[in-house]
């Protein structure tokens, strides 16, 4: 009997200060089952209120979707290529005579050169002795000249004497002075101008053969100038194969490869379907070994022809600076084929079906669906061209569960915190 005494009073002290305290454990029908167990008889009464808000049902919420504003910024269409580092004129500087051996050589790879610079020296000895031998030749062409211009003088009084010799003899021919003797003056003075005839043309072979050995030193010249090899075009040695001691061909490996002004070109492979989309002087950025940062670049040629075998096209693509640009070398970038402003959206938003892509959006706290007509993707934002304006609330992850018409309740999209490197 005390044991149920001390339960009774336990119990009616738990429940008074529960209500005391404004707190509600449970149900009023627990305290009186619980005095039940005991085996007392107990009745209380709940109020009314509370017996209404134990038999009520509760309203369920909306679910809770995660949304995003549509905003309007600029989007750039890259094209991803990639390729071989190449000059973009190389000009190839090879011996222009032949048999002479390398004797200098004034230039390495990666030197700067400007046009007409010498390169490199062959041995001209030989030349020099053919140019002396040429010297005195024309010293004796000028000589035979000179000894034919004074023949020609003495040829020309002679004749003159002659001839007046001779018209006198004439004259006095049949009286004073007999035949014979008109004959010998007349046969004198067709002599002297046979003399002056044969004076006059050896002063032509003489002249002749001046001219000779003018042209044969003039050739000689050229090939003594053509010992010194010489940069026909200013920019960089790209490759220097000449070597000391070599003997110099003509139709050998060139001595001397030169970057026309030092331009190199990324020459790219293009798919077929991509080569309609670029033109000359779109902008890229490439990325090259060794370079920290990207180089520029502009679009230089876009090739018409495609290759039957891999269906790509060659394009180039001019680097802005070539510091750290090597012939042969991989290289890769993009190129920007279009850039715009216009309403972009999360890539997640966007889901696809046989009739399109669609996006949900969130109005007066229910779901729409919106037909859309979507255009760049950079990233992880895509443009949408049609069906989206700015500052609509767009669910941020297109969901299956959700419905047409659906309740939701549209929770903003948090930021992730951004982490220190």
């Amino acid at each position: 009997m005390r044991r149920s005494l001390v339960l009774i009073a336990f119990f009616t002290a738990l429940l008074v200060g529960g209500l005391w305290a404004g707190k509600t454990f449970a149900p009023c029908s627990r305290p009186i089952a619980a005095l039940a167990k005991v085996g007392l008889k107990v009745s209380l009464e709940c109020p009314p209120a509370e017996v209404a808000a134990v038999d009520a049902p509760r309203e369920v919420e909306p679910p809770a979707v995660t949304v995003v504003g549509a905003r309007t910024r600029e989007f750039v269409d890259r094209l991803f290529v990639s390729g071989t580092l190449v000059a973009r004129e190389e000009a190839e500087v090879a011996a222009r005579i032949d048999g002479l051996t390398i004797v200098e050589l004034d230039a390495e790879d990666g030197d700067h050169v400007a046009a007409g610079q010498v390169l490199a020296r062959l041995d001209r000895t030989q030349l020099d002795a053919l140019l002396a031998q040429n010297d005195a030749a024309t010293a004796r062409a000028d000589g035979a000249i000179e000894q034919s211009r004074n023949l020609i003088a003495q040829a020309e009084v002679q004749v003159n004497w002659t001839s007046d010799d001779f018209d006198r003899a004439r004259k006095l021919a049949g009286g004073a002075m007999s035949a014979s003797t008109v004959e010998q003056r007349e046969t004198a003075a067709k002599t002297a101008q046979a003399q002056l005839a044969a004076a006059k043309n050896a002063l032509t072979v003489a002249e002749a053969d001046r001219k000779s050995r003018d042209a044969e030193r003039r050739e000689l010249l050229v090939r003594v100038g053509r010992t010194e090899v010489t940069a026909p075009v200013s920019g960089m040695v790209s490759r220097r194969s000449a070597k000391l001691g070599a003997t110099a061909s003509g139709s050998g490996e060139p001595l001397f490869r030169i970057i026309a002004d030092g331009a190199i070109d990324l020459e790219a492979d293009v798919p077929e379907q991509s080569l309609a989309r670029l033109s000359v002087g779109m902008p890229a950025k490439l990325r090259l070994p060794g370079a920290a940062d990207d180089v520029a670049g502009t679009v230089r040629l876009v090739n018409q022809e495609v290759d039957k075998a891999s269906r790509t096209g060659k394009v180039r693509i001019a680097l802005a600076d070539v510091s750290h640009a090597r012939i042969g070398a991989f290289a890769s970038g993009e190129v920007d084929l279009a850039r715009r402003k216009g309403v972009g959206v999360p890539a997640s938003a966007l889901s696809r079906d046989r009739e399109g892509a669609r996006i949900l959006v969130v109005r007066d706290g229910r779901v729409e669906e919106r037909r859309v007509a979507p255009g760049i993707v950079e990233g992880d934002a895509v443009e949408i061209r049609e069906g989206i304006a700015e500052g609509e609330i767009i669910v941020a992850r297109a969901a299956a569960f959700l419905r047409p018409g659906d309740r939701v309740r549209a929770v903003a999209e948090v930021a992730a915190p951004a982490t220190s490197g």
